[in-house]
């Protein structure tokens, strides 16, 4: 085999069809486009999933499901990756810097995968029960960060101050104030 001597192998390569040429070729008159309509005109396509004006199939069917806030900034990781990691202290920084997680990522959780080959401490970073137990086990330990108590807000009613008898308190401090009709008047 010399190059010079190189070909395509018989019938890997076809003459590219020349249509709209006479009646007698096979592809004359309407080069295979078929007759009117949408799809035999330049640029008529119809986009996938088009059913011509009725309701589509992606329509018909019903939603379900959610996309989960919380799953874009979490990321779990195994528990023999752990063990490429030089620090003997492991927090979300970290496993950022070693390009474990990418930038977004804010929680952390480590699965049960692998063996610990070294003493660990996990701080920040959420551990299951038996990865947890596998730390442990080498000599390490998981620091759990305790969430933010949330307090609840009081209503704002509760704030204000009640009215005695559902009445304005300046009318009530007047009627107080002045003599009663009906009180006999004192003789001088």
């Amino acid at each position: 085999m010399e190059l010079n001597t190189l070909s395509p192998a018989p019938g890997s390569h076809k003459a590219k069809k020349r249509v709209g040429r006479g009646v007698g070729s096979g592809s004359g008159k309407t080069s295979g486009s078929g007759h009117k309509g949408q799809k035999s005109r330049t640029g008529g396509t119809v986009r996938p999933g088009f059913e011509g004006g009725q309701m589509p199939l992606q329509m018909r069917l019903p939603k379900y499901g959610f996309s989960s806030r919380i799953a874009r900034v979490s990321a779990e990781i195994r528990t023999s990756e752990l063990n490429k990691l030089d620090a003997d202290v492991i927090t979300v920084e970290v496993l950022r810097k070693a390009n474990l997680i990418t930038a977004g990522i804010k929680r952390v959780k480590v699965m049960l995968s692998g063996e610990v080959t070294k003493a660990l401490t996990l701080e920040g970073i959420g551990a299951t029960k038996g990865a947890r137990a596998a730390i442990e086990a080498a000599g390490g330990k998981v620091i759990d960060i305790e969430a933010p108590v949330k307090v609840k807000k009081l209503a704002k009613k509760a704030d204000k101050p009640v009215a005695a008898d559902n009445k304005k308190p300046a009318k009530a401090a007047k009627k107080a104030a002045a003599p009663a009709d009906d009180a006999p008047e004192a003789e001088e």
